[in-house]
């Protein structure tokens, strides 16, 4: 046969109502995240790549939320029940039902095998066609066995059938060839099948891969596929495992962009999710983060100690031991380090958010800078203003938050307050230590100082025989020996 992946339809059904009682979690065993993504979320991502005609999910454990991930990840996806039967087979069953007299290939996935990608699946596909077999498995080699079912082979070496690790014997157990739950099926023999599997098993579930017995026995063609890369087909049973598919899956993907032109220094501490997107010429320096829907510009310069969660970075930026989170940096603009970006901050073209400021919900101009030492939260602030140290926008009044308003080419003193809501008008400037509780009309110098005064003698008498009170009597004495000379 010569078929290709198009030439037939192809249906996809994604097992995911287990709970995973091995992860020790209220969250469904699918819904744990790698690369950005819950597990089946990847699952889902890789099915689409192959463009099938139908996508169904079986779902049970904590249905609604499972559901609501699948409609996330995939929104043309059929959500399927499972009912109180268990096993994989019943799953495929009720799935295969809602496909009516569909007469193509049914590809079955598990929603907790994340690292398959398209291209080993679509490869899968092709062989199954190509070999004519009623079904095709795909199978791994691995050193430890623990916890999968086994691949057992005739004396010609062809796959006669899987074996759960419940029901194995001594030597079935000892055979390092598993099943990782990934297989094509022709849709009429897979119908004729799966209604005739039953639960005379140590788990009493529906097997699918009782099917594949089935199929042997009936003399119809079974053939094996086995997984170049053993760690791609491997599914998630536990924590354990859950770090090691992320650790491998971020390894691919830092791969993959600097293969696209990204510079990564330190590979082992960067962690890139494969929601995010570089481009050409960033570099990522070590100890950062970027993550979930991530977009970095041309030439821009991450890290190091960084972390960046759903925000966009203008071109040539750089963002320098920082924490920033769904905020939007501008091109040539500067941050950190040591900032701190909270949500729907908004820094302009060649501005700068310095060391020790936090935002939140503000916009900052082009051209304008947050030095050190402030906090920005409920604010505009025009083009070319200058905020001087410790400056704090004032926004919450213990009721409600207010807006400040600062305008363009605007340069503040140190240390100034700014109650809202308060606007300072374009050009203005305030002084040092200033508390700005009106409007400052535009080009004025706003100043709230009151007169200083001198307490003469006040530490000697408030603070007598400490270090202070000593060195201010000699300064003292001195300076009335010198005006009396």
């Amino acid at each position: 046969m010569s078929e290709t992946i198009a030439d037939t339809p192809l249906a996809v059904i994604v097992l995911a109502a287990g709970q995973g009682t091995r992860m020790k979690s209220s969250l469904p065993k699918v819904l744990h995240s790698i690369g950005g993504r819950p597990l089946v979320g990847h699952v889902l991502a890789t099915a689409r790549s192959l463009a099938p005609t139908s996508i169904l999910v079986v779902v049970r454990h904590e249905r609604d939320l499972v559901a609501s991930a699948v409609a996330e990840a995939a929104p043309d996806a059929l959500v399927v029940d499972q009912d109180e039967v268990p096993g994989t087979g019943r799953a495929v069953e009720i799935a295969l039902a809602q496909l009516g007299d569909f007469a193509g290939d049914v590809l079955v996935l598990s929603g907790d095998v994340p690292l398959l990608d398209g291209d080993s699946l679509a490869a899968l596909v092709s062989t199954h066609r190509g070999s004519g077999a009623a079904v095709t498995v795909m199978s791994a080699v691995v050193d430890d066995a623990t916890g999968y079912g086994r691949v057992i082979r005739g004396a010609s070496g062809d796959l006669e059938r899987i074996v759960e690790q419940k029901d194995a014997t001594a030597d079935e157990a000892s055979v390092t060839e598993i099943n990782v739950g990934v297989y094509v099926f022709r849709a009429p023999e897979l119908r004729t099948h799966i209604a005739r599997i039953g639960t005379a098993n140590a788990q009493g579930e529906k097997y699918l891969t009782d099917v594949v017995g089935l199929l042997h026995d009936a003399s119809l063609p079974v053939a094996v596929s086995t997984a170049a890369d053993a760690s791609a087909a491997l599914g998630v049973n536990d924590r354990v495992q859950l770090s090691e598919a992320a650790r491998t899956l971020n390894a691919r993907t830092v791969r993959e962009w600097q293969v696209a032109g990204v510079t990564v220094l330190d590979p082992a501490t960067t962690w890139i999710d494969v929601t995010a997107t570089l481009a050409p010429d960033v570099t990522i320096l070590p100890n950062t983060h970027i993550l979930r829907a991530t977009v970095v510009g041309a030439g821009a310069t991450i890290g190091p100690d960084t972390s960046l969660v759903d925000c966009e970075v203008g071109e040539n930026a750089v963002v320098r031991r920082s924490d920033a989170t769904l905020s939007v940096i501008g091109a040539g603009a500067n941050v950190g380090p040591f900032a701190y970006l909270r949500p729907n901050t908004v820094l302009g073209a060649k501005g700068k958010i310095g060391t020790f400021v936090e935002t939140k919900n503000s916009t900052i101009g082009d051209g304008s800078k947050v030095p050190h030492l402030s906090y920005i939260g409920d604010t505009n602030i025009g083009r070319g203003v200058n905020l001087g140290a410790g400056a704090i926008t004032a926004n919450y009044d213990d009721l409600t938050k207010h807006r400040t308003e600062i305008g363009d080419e605007v340069h503040t003193g140190s240390h100034n307050v700014f109650v809202a809501p308060v606007r300072i008008g374009d050009g203005a400037k305030t002084g040092a230590g200033a508390v700005i509780r009106k409007d400052v009309p535009a080009g004025a110098l706003a100043l709230s100082v009151a007169p200083q005064r001198n307490v003469e003698g006040w530490v000697e008498k408030n603070r007598p025989g400490t270090g202070a009170a000593e060195v201010a009597a000699r300064a003292r004495s001195a300076q009335e020996a010198g005006d009396g000379a």
